[in-house]
């Protein structure tokens, strides 16, 4: 298990993000378009909502379905700036350079992929 599972697996175990599964049209979006359309949907949606220094309305940028990367992003703690200060030591008032920006991309991933165990999501 690397540090990001390590991670991954101590923010599942606090009671809030532990209630998020993939259910309904969000896993239907994965099973239809596979997970390497939804890890680039996500390098997108990072891109446009998380990675600004100040992202407007942060702290509610971030809706709870509609998409599996929402979804995923409450899961891990990937949500808003404050999440990511204080769950994965990124810091906020800054823009996230390209390696944070992967790196919250792959938690995302890793969650979503994590749902499938132990098959895996679809291609």
């Amino acid at each position: 298990m690397d540090e990001l599972d390590a991670r991954l697996h101590r923010i599942g175990q606090h009671p809030f993000r532990a209630r998020f599964r993939l259910f309904g049209r969000d896993r239907a979006v994965v099973d239809l378009r596979g997970i390497e359309t939804v890890r680039r949907h996500a390098g997108e949606i990072v891109e446009r909502r998380l990675a600004p220094a100040a992202p407007r309305n942060d702290g509610r940028q971030t809706p709870y379905r509609g998409h599996p990367v929402f979804v995923a992003q409450h899961a891990t703690a990937t949500c808003c700036r404050t999440c990511l200060s204080r769950w994965h030591g990124i810091p906020a008032g800054r823009a996230l350079d390209p390696a944070e920006q992967a790196y919250v991309v792959e938690a995302i991933c890793r969650w979503i992929a994590a749902q499938y165990a132990p098959k895996g999501p679809p291609s």
